[in-house]
């Protein structure tokens, strides 16, 4: 019998993301420099077996909320919480789902879409979904958990099926309801479940219209303006970076082939600086990156010393504070100034 395979770091991530919020911490300094643990709550998932730094962790988890820097004598902690990835979910299969499913992956969102007739399900496929549920839409809403970071569009093709699809959108954490339709016909959908005990102002919360008011009249411009007022909303949001579905990917994808990139986290800032703490970037050997910390000359700083670790003249792991302020700002033609500290690592999955 084959020994079996534990999971590395990213897979750990991507299957305690599926429990729900994760935390993790990786030792900058002090002991166990270089080490990490992963938890979900308060139960450690990653690494198996006995760490002394986990039972370490385990005592100061209630000192660590939010993302940030955790520090006690010689020990210098970057702890990092986050959420599954955001979740949009398309409740319909017409030409307007296929062009909100589209533009929604694009834009990185893990989309799932429920459609009740076979062939416009097939539409959801096309597009792109990562799921399709083909199932009454009642029994495909139960099968949704909802989440701080899931999305509802309510875009189905007649009234007693928005119906359906609302009310139990509405009972489920949300960060965003939104429904197509007109001023008449939403207002009349609001008053009915009023009628069965929604409570108002929960109702008066529905994106309905759905969508920025732009003058979209094709599929593909009510998609854009559904994904721009759903954008608005997730980006007006206090929210800690994560691990975007395109980062964890390539990560997952190095772990298998073997190619090890070097990962750049923003670990704190100051300032102006464009981007928040948990951003993050991949830099390749070849010159190639995923993500973005912000650009300008701060980047270019990143990807100078991830080149200097793949040529082996700096540490693989090491943390790195870029101050862009005032004049130096202006004259990189950036918007705005700041200090980032990065930490850089080659990562091996």
């Amino acid at each position: 019998m084959e020994e079996e395979t534990k999971p590395g770091l990213y897979e750990a991530i991507r299957l305690g993301l599926l429990r729900g919020e994760c935390m993790l911490c990786t030792a900058l300094e002090g002991t166990w420099k270089g080490e990490k643990a992963l938890f979900c709550g308060e139960t450690r998932i990653w690494p198996e077996g006995s760490s002394r730094f986990g039972t370490f962790l385990k005592e100061h988890l209630s000192e660590m909320t939010g993302s940030g820097i955790w520090q006690e004598g010689e020990h210098r902690i970057f702890y990092e919480r986050f959420g599954r990835e955001s979740e949009l979910v398309v409740c319909g299969g017409g030409h307007v789902a296929a062009a909100v499913v589209e533009l929604g992956k694009k834009t990185g969102f893990w989309v799932t879409v429920l459609e009740d007739r076979p062939s416009f399900a097939d539409n959801g496929r096309r597009a792109g979904a990562d799921e399709v549920l083909c199932d009454s839409f009642e029994n495909g809403m139960a099968r949704i958990a909802g989440g701080a970071e899931t999305y509802f569009v309510i875009v189905t093709r007649g009234h007693r099926y928005d119906l359906a699809c609302l009310e139990q959108a509405l009972k489920k954490e949300h960060a965003y309801v939104g429904m197509m339709g007109s001023r008449k016909r939403t207002a009349l959908v609001r008053e009915q479940l009023a009628e069965k005990g929604i409570d108002r102002e929960l109702l008066e919360q529905v994106h309905a219209p759905i969508g920025l008011s732009i003058g979209a009249e094709t599929p593909e411009e009510i998609a854009v303006s559904i994904l721009a007022e759903i954008i608005q909303v997730k980006n007006s949001r206090k929210r800690t970076a994560g691990y975007a579905g395109e980062i964890l990917d390539a990560l997952l994808e190095g772990a298998q082939t073997g190619e090890e990139p070097v990962l750049a986290v923003i670990i704190g800032r100051k300032g102006s600086a464009p981007r928040k703490v948990g951003t993050k970037m991949l830099i390749y050997p070849d010159g190639r990156t995923v993500g973005t910390i912000g650009g300008g000359c701060m980047e270019s700083e990143v990807v100078r010393r991830a080149r200097m670790i793949f040529a082996g003249l700096e540490p693989t792991s090491q943390c790195v504070i870029l101050d862009v302020t005032g004049r130096d700002a202006q004259e990189e033609g950036m918007a705005c100034g700041g200090v980032m500290e990065i930490y850089l690592e080659r990562s091996a999955g």
